[in-house]
């Protein structure tokens, strides 16, 4: 056995030394960055910061893995809208919210919200639509598979979650039998929420024909902070002729099999030229994800010039994301429902952890005496998410906000209803992860008719939930408190 000697202690201190001296660097490098380059929250800011000092090599490995943002407009840059075929389409419908508020002047103040949601990155305002609004998976699913079992030209679909089971392989059998019949149909997925997905059903789709890619690749999932950045959209068009967007992903338990057992969501079939949006979305995203496998053009899809059904729904496709920051519009389009509320404003979320901006604007507006009741689970499906929920309730409760806990199994919704003629119901939930990090997309839409169907199914919903109080809160254990704590640190973080 070799004898140690000092020179060999030496050399290894002198190492050691070196790399210590790197990540002090490293660390001063990464706060020089979100001081000057990143837009944090204060929080967000003091908790990287905290980290970086005190875990030198372990903070800046996590900064890099989840927490760096400035270059998001540089590593998204593919996903920007260039072809002009999508341009003509955006230019199209940009005149609708004008002609129809001439004829309509008596509408103003929800003209004036559809604009500021344009000119914050929205799509432009449609008046033509024939809307259907499913609040439970069963009928959803029903008509989506009918539907997709007509189909003849086109099935593009996009989502987050299917699921290994009997829908989700129910609806992998089904693509492929459209695939053989002839029918071009691509399938896009998000990696991290395709990961117990289908495999096999997937394997014999893309042997069938079919069109397959997913959001961001295993690679990235391992090694790159796009891991944050996962596509939580929910969107199927099909035939170019009609479109489903929504909260609902696909799988047994969202129909009310699962272990959370009844499963309550949003989702909204268009007919109309509210699928035109939806149609350039689906594109952006795959021209991003699958460059070697492009789509044909817009018009094969659809008639970007068709006249609609006669609808008379009129809505608005909000999508947003990191490409979008810092001003996400869908962080937009809630904050602005929340702030124009004059009467009623009834939110459906499972993860209620909005920013300072959004907590001030719901207490303010309960304060002037809005109507603002939010219904939130009583069932775990993300414990950091579910401790947040609470921590957050009591701090709107103080302000006159009222919080319900849904009983009936899990509500999953993404739902926000404000007075007698706006409604929102998306992928995107009122949570850091929603506002800052994913991709999501919502359908705002002006109609009393969706507005009376969506406050009917929330007071429906009331009488199967509890309402929580301060008093509640305040007789949380000791425990309950730690795990609030760190929940809610652990949320700045992701």
């Amino acid at each position: 056995m070799e004898e140690v000697t000092v020179d060999d202690v030496l050399s290894v201190t002198n190492v050691f030394s070196d790399l210590v001296m790197l990540f002090v660097v490293l660390d001063i490098v990464a706060i020089f960055i979100m001081l000057f380059l990143e837009k944090y929250d204060p929080r967000v800011f003091v908790t990287w910061l905290i980290l970086l000092i005190f875990l030198p090599p372990v903070g800046f490995i996590l900064y890099l893995y989840m927490g760096a943002t400035f270059y998001n407009r540089y590593r998204f840059t593919p996903k920007n809208i260039t072809d002009t075929q999508m341009m003509r389409a955006y230019q199209w419908q940009r005149g609708r919210i004008e002609e129809d508020y001439a004829a309509h002047p008596d509408r103003a103040d929800i003209f004036h919200m559809a604009k500021s949601l344009e000119n914050a990155g929205a799509w432009p305002y449609s008046a033509n639509n024939d809307i259907t609004l499913y609040t439970e998976g069963e009928p959803l699913f029903n008509d989506m598979m009918r539907d997709i079992a007509n189909a003849r030209k086109s099935i593009l679909i996009e989502y987050y979650i299917i699921r290994n089971d009997h829908d989700g392989n129910a609806l992998m059998d089904l693509l492929i039998s459209k695939v053989r019949e002839g029918v071009e149909v691509r399938l896009l997925t998000d990696a991290f929420g395709i990961g117990k997905g289908p495999k096999e059903g997937i394997f014999r789709f893309r042997n069938a024909g079919g069109h397959y890619a997913t959001f961001h690749s295993s690679l990235n999932l391992l090694l790159s902070p796009k891991k944050n950045n996962r596509n939580h959209r929910k969107i199927a068009i099909i035939d170019g002729s009609m479109a489903y967007c929504g909260g609902f992903n696909i799988g047994d338990e969202y129909r009310g099999e699962g272990p959370l057992g009844h499963w309550r969501d949003a989702t909204v079939k268009v007919v109309g030229e509210g699928i035109l949006p939806m149609m350039i979305r689906f594109c952006a995203d795959w021209q991003y994800c699958a460059k070697r496998d492009p789509l044909r053009p817009v018009e094969h899809y659809m008639d970007i010039d068709f006249a609609g059904t006669g609808g008379r729904d009129r809505m608005q496709l909000v999508s947003g994301g990191p490409d979008t920051m810092p001003n996400n519009p869908v962080q937009m389009q809630y904050l602005s429902m929340i702030v124009n509320a004059r009467r009623r404003l009834y939110v459906t979320t499972p993860y209620l952890s909005p920013d300072d901006s959004m907590m001030v604007a719901l207490a303010n507006a309960a304060r002037s005496g809005v109507d603002v009741r939010i219904l939130i689970p009583d069932k775990k499906d993300h414990i950091f998410l579910f401790w947040n929920n609470l921590t957050c309730a009591n701090e709107l409760m103080k302000s006159g906000v009222r919080v319900f806990r849904y009983n009936d199994g899990f509500v999953h919704e993404k739902m926000i209803l404000m007075d007698d003629m706006c409604v929102s119901v998306g992928s995107a939930n009122l949570d850091h992860r929603s506002l800052t990090l994913n991709f999501e997309t919502n359908v705002m839409m002006y109609s009393r008719r969706l507005n009376a169907q969506a406050a009917d199914q929330f007071l429906a919903d009331l009488e199967r939930s509890t309402e929580y109080s301060c008093e509640e809160y305040g007789r949380s254990t000791l425990m309950m408190r730690i795990r609030m704590a760190v929940s809610w640190q652990m949320k700045l973080l992701a």
